[in-house]
């Protein structure tokens, strides 16, 4: 199964702690949009998430950051979708007074999250995989 990416720029309304700082349900909520792609992409259905097996949050977020946040299913069942997940923070503020607009690119990426977890699409929905993005015509 193909892997899936969201690229975002994390603004100051996501704020939630002092100091700029995203709380971790924010990227949860990633991961959920991500596997929702998954499912779509994999089943035609949105499909379900009943539970992280995993959650681990490695580095902060802070307004500002933009990160790539991707998933992909590493194990199926008849209904059930086991998915993997990483964010990567790719570009943060540089942190300067006399510049606070400054910002750099991180080479290599930052791990800031990642996590596991399964999603159910009942065989009554499933409609079979979808095509690939390249396959639209749209972008032809």
């Amino acid at each position: 199964m193909e892997k899936v990416m969201l690229r975002v720029r994390i603004s100051e309304r996501e704020v939630h702690y002092a100091g700029g700082l995203v709380d971790g349900a924010r990227l949860m909520n990633f991961f959920g949009d991500v596997a929702t792609e998954l499912l779509i992409r994999r089943d035609g259905d949105e499909g379900l998430f009943v539970a992280y097996d995993n959650v681990e949050f490695k580095a902060p977020v802070y307004a500002g950051d933009y990160l790539e946040i991707s998933g992909w299913i590493d194990r199926e069942g008849n209904t059930s979708r086991h998915m993997q997940f990483e964010a990567y923070k790719v570009i943060t503020n540089a942190g300067l007074k006399e510049q606070p607009s400054a910002c750099n690119v991180l080479v290599p990426p930052q791990l800031v999250a990642r996590a596991s977890g399964t999603c159910v699409v009942p065989k009554a929905l499933q409609r079979g995989p979808q095509p690939p993005p390249e396959a639209r015509e749209d972008e032809k």
